[in-house]
C-alpha cells in the first residue's frame, strides 16, 4: 500500500527523500543557532544573542514549511533528529564566521534540490524551491555584513559590536 501511495505523488520520490534530508539540515540550523545564542548570552553579548534566538526560530519556520510541502503533496515527511551543536567559541567573530560557513552549505544544498527537482521534471518542488534559493542569498548577505561589522573591532569595543548587531536584528520569522 505504502508502495502505491508513493507512485500518487505530486512530487518525485527521490526529491521528496532529499527534501527529508534537507528538513534535518534546517532543524541542525536551528541547534546550531540556539547554541550560538547561548554562548553570546554568557558572553553579555544581548544584541547578538537576540540575533541568533531569531536565526533559530527562522530555521525552525523553514523547516515546517518543507515539511508542510512534502505532506501536502501526499508525501510523508520525517520528523528530523539533531545532533549536539557547538558551544565552545572563542571569539564573536568566530560565531559568525561558523554562521556564514554554514549558512553557505545549506545554500548548496538547496542548489542540489533545484537540480534535482530540474532533472526530473519535478516542477512544483522547483518553483516551491524558489523562494529557499532568495532566503539563502539574503542570509549569506546577513553574515558577511556581521563579519565586516566585526573587522571594525580594532576600532570599537566588543559592546560597541554588539550594538551594531542589533542592526542585523531585522530578521522576520517567514
Amino acid at each position: 500500500m505504502k508502495d502505491i501511495a508513493r507512485q500518487e505523488l505530486s512530487i518525485h520520490i527521490e526529491v521528496m527523500d532529499m527534501l527529508n534530508d534537507q528538513i534535518q539540515k534546517e532543524a541542525q540550523s536551528s541547534t546550531a543557532y540556539l547554541a550560538m545564542a547561548s554562548w553570546c548570552d554568557q558572553q553579555g553579548l544581548e544584541n547578538s544573542a537576540q540575533f541568533f534566538y531569531a536565526q533559530a526560530e527562522e530555521e525552525r519556520t523553514h523547516m515546517i514549511k518543507i515539511f508542510r510541502f512534502i505532506n501536502d503533496n501526499g508525501g510523508n515527511a520525517m520528523a528530523p533528529a539533531t545532533s549536539a551543536a557547538n558551544h565552545d567559541f572563542t571569539s564573536l567573530e568566530e560565531v559568525f564566521s561558523d554562521a556564514l560557513a554554514h549558512e553557505v552549505g545549506i545554500t548548496k544544498s538547496i542548489h542540489k534540490l533545484v537540480a534535482k527537482s530540474r532533472a526530473e521534471h519535478d516542477y512544483a518542488t522547483d518553483a516551491f524551491l524558489q523562494w529557499f534559493v532568495t532566503e539563502q542569498m539574503e542570509e549569506e548577505q546577513t553574515m558577511r555584513r556581521a563579519l565586516d561589522i566585526l573587522k571594525l573591532g580594532e576600532k570599537m569595543s566588543l559592546l560597541q559590536l554588539d550594538e551594531r548587531i542589533a542592526e542585523l536584528n531585522t530578521v522576520t520569522v517567514q
